[in-house]
């Protein structure tokens, strides 16, 4: 088996194979406890968020089939990012003081992991079918680039050009969306 293509590796993966494991484990565990040390995560965290990344990526091949269209490694490190900002979000919902009562875990979150990560992936594909202007200009509108920014770097005639033209570009990102044959199972 080859080792340099991600659907193989993912296959790997899946069947247990401890050279694609391996390979796995190399290329992106590190960037993994990277990402968690800066976002206030301990390298525990980071093992933890990968594994179960793993294991999600095998249910969902296994329940569903995957194919990666990108490389294995961006996959992986996509799930322990979007792991990491949910166990984040959980945190801050805790009540420190352990002693005075538990929280119920969430018993479903496997799954709802899973269907984050399938909204995800539908939103990356629809945006890939976006004009590119639309896809930058839409990049960096969800990164908060400011909106005088965004006349000056596209070279709109003012503001009120560029939300405009952000607001189409959503409309069609959204439309494109609800198209999608998978909109209904993931709603």
């Amino acid at each position: 088996m080859k080792l340099n293509n991600s659907n193989d590796l993912l296959e790997g993966l899946v069947n247990g194979d401890s050279k694609s494991v391996a390979v796995i484990y190399e290329t992106t565990l590190f960037k993994v406890k990277s990402f968690v040390l800066k976002n206030n995560g301990t390298v525990q965290d980071a093992e933890e968020i990968f594994q179960d990344a793993l294991y999600q990526i095998i249910v969902r091949a296994k329940v569903k089939g995957l194919e990666i269209t990108s490389s294995l490694e961006a996959y992986v490190f996509t799930v322990c990012k979007n792991l990491w900002y949910k166990e984040l979000n959980n945190r801050k919902k805790k009540v420190r003081n352990e002693g005075v009562f538990e929280l119920k875990e969430n018993e479903n979150a496997d799954l709802e992991a899973i269907l984050f990560q399938e909204r995800w992936d539908l939103f990356e594909a629809m945006l890939l079918k976006l004009s590119e202007k639309c896809r930058l200009l839409l990049k960096d509108y969800f990164n908060k680039v400011t909106y005088s920014e965004i006349v000056k770097k596209f070279s709109y005639a003012s503001e009120n050009a560029a939300f405009q033209r952000v607001f189409k570009c959503k409309k069609q990102l959204g439309n494109l969306i609800k198209a999608d044959a998978r909109y209904q199972n993931l709603t």
